[in-house]
């Protein structure tokens, strides 16, 4: 779903959490919003995959890389099955790589840089657990608004005029 972070600051103010303004934009969309899944995991993307072959409808990955720009957690074929399985979008805390072809596909992605250097495939990590990076506290369940402008959290759902 298409969002304009700016203006839901404007209407929520006291309701939202703005994330540290740290992430690029890498995905086919340039705005995406939804329920929040999380995963804590470092230089291994098993569990990404894991996560995102199942239903993604209406929700967002969000992944702690420990903002590691050594190792890509996002290339793809982890957002291939993101996009296949409707993921509205990923915002990982790491690396991406496979820029060019990840671009053209119809799911949101944002990440710290780019790096050639993929990562382990092990299945190490966790999810469905509190995050906290950017500047603030992801907990499962909380919703997120991501576009070119930034990313913000919120407790709630907020209507988008």
């Amino acid at each position: 779903m298409e969002c304009n972070t700016s203006e839901l600051c404007r209407h929520y103010t006291d309701l939202i959490d703005v994330v540290d303004p740290i992430f690029s934009n890498y995905g086919g969309r340039s705005s995406f919003s939804g329920k929040v899944v999380t995963i804590k995991c470092f230089e291994n993307n098993g569990l990404i995959m894991e996560l995102v072959s199942t239903n993604g409808a209406g929700k967002v990955l969000v992944i702690d890389g420990g903002g590691s720009t050594r190792r890509a957690l996002l290339d793809i074929a982890i957002i291939e099955a993101a996009a296949t399985n409707a993921w509205e979008g990923i915002l990982c805390n790491g690396s991406v790589c496979d820029v060019d072809a990840i671009e053209e596909m119809d799911i949101g992605i944002q990440a710290l840089v780019s790096i050639p250097v993929g990562s382990d495939n092990s299945e190490s990590g966790e999810s469905d657990l509190a995050i906290n990076f950017g500047g603030v506290t992801f907990l499962p369940d909380d919703y997120i608004y991501a576009d070119n402008t930034g990313v913000i959290l919120s407790p709630d759902p907020l209507e988008m005029e």
